[in-house]
């Protein structure tokens, strides 16, 4: 990959040289040191008992336990193999807004997110992979645990261009099928979707046994409507232009989009996702480093 970053013009390798930059500084400054994998394989370190599930392999059974309690535990072990994570990055036409007030676009956003775990994820030895969609899957990028792979995902996520309507759920589906090795779903959209096709999404790839976190990223100006005068709302994923009074339909819009957001979090607690709202307006080392925190103190 590296033979082919020599080829970019300067404008798109600077940019790709600053967020490698900063998704370094992001993340030396929060941690230091490898994890302890939160997945449980079947490896030569014993860990823990759980009960057996229809479909688990029979070999595992502890047939000791069995006999004292009459009930079906399998061994777990601690995981040798490395951690799979897979960064999903929304790339349709509405991660490109950006408010007067916001410092980059959801998906420049996005993409900072991304780069910043992507980062620590190689770090830790583990393998990260990409995938870029709207409507389709645009990239496909397989994981792997090279730290050199930092500069294939970067490039990617540099060379998406939003321009199309998204389709979560259809996508999720399909990626649930196709990333076959349990891993890590890191899911980063604004989710301007069909609420309940993208949740049944979500469940697809919890029944498949990953675990996912959405990062919901938005605009401080779709959170707050702070918009006063008569305003050309221009449409986008293929919606018309809208003239009107934001004074006048404000609080029905917030009403709405708290119904949205409401939704958006009840589902992801009723499937077990991990939820975080990232505002683009919010320091994104606060942002990611409060969460990541959080989770190292669960998996501990």
């Amino acid at each position: 990959m590296a033979s082919n970053l020599k080829y970019l013009d300067p404008r798109t390798l600077a940019k790709l040289q600053g967020l490698e930059l900063r998704a370094r500084s992001i993340v030396e400054g929060y941690v230091s040191g490898v994890h302890r994998s939160p997945y449980h394989g079947f490896s030569i370190e014993f860990a823990e008992h759980r009960e057996y599930s229809q479909g688990d392999d029979l070999r595992f059974v502890d047939w000791k336990v069995f006999g004292k309690t009459d009930k079906f535990y399998l061994k777990q072990y601690e995981e040798e193999t490395n951690l799979v994570s897979y960064m999903l990055v929304d790339t349709s036409e509405s991660m490109r807004y950006q408010s007067a007030d916001a410092p980059m676009s959801k998906l420049d956003y996005a993409q900072c997110v991304a780069a910043s775990l992507s980062y620590l994820i190689l770090q830790q030895q583990d393998s990260v992979g990409l995938v870029t969609f709207d409507n389709e899957i645009r990239s496909l990028v397989r994981a792997s645990s090279n730290p050199s792979h930092l500069k294939q995902l970067l490039h990617v996520m540099e060379s998406a261009r939003p321009a199309r309507k998204t389709q979560t759920g259809p996508i999720f589906h399909d990626l649930a099928e196709r990333l076959k090795r349990r891993g890590l779903v890191l899911i980063l959209s604004d989710l301007f979707d069909d609420v309940p096709s993208m949740l049944a999404g979500l469940k697809h790839f919890r029944h498949r046994r990953h675990e996912v976190i959405l990062f919901h990223v938005l605009d401080p100006a779709e959170l707050e409507f702070p918009f006063r005068q008569t305003t050309l709302f221009r449409g986008m994923e293929e919606l018309p232009d809208v003239l009107t009074d934001p004074p006048a339909l404000r609080r029905a819009y917030l009403d709405e989009f708290g119904k949205f957001l409401q939704a958006v979090r009840k589902g992801c607690r009723a499937q077990n996702v991990d939820y975080l709202l990232l505002r683009t307006d919010q320091s994104l080392e606060i942002a990611l480093s409060s969460y990541l925190a959080s989770r190292m103190n669960r998996v501990k």
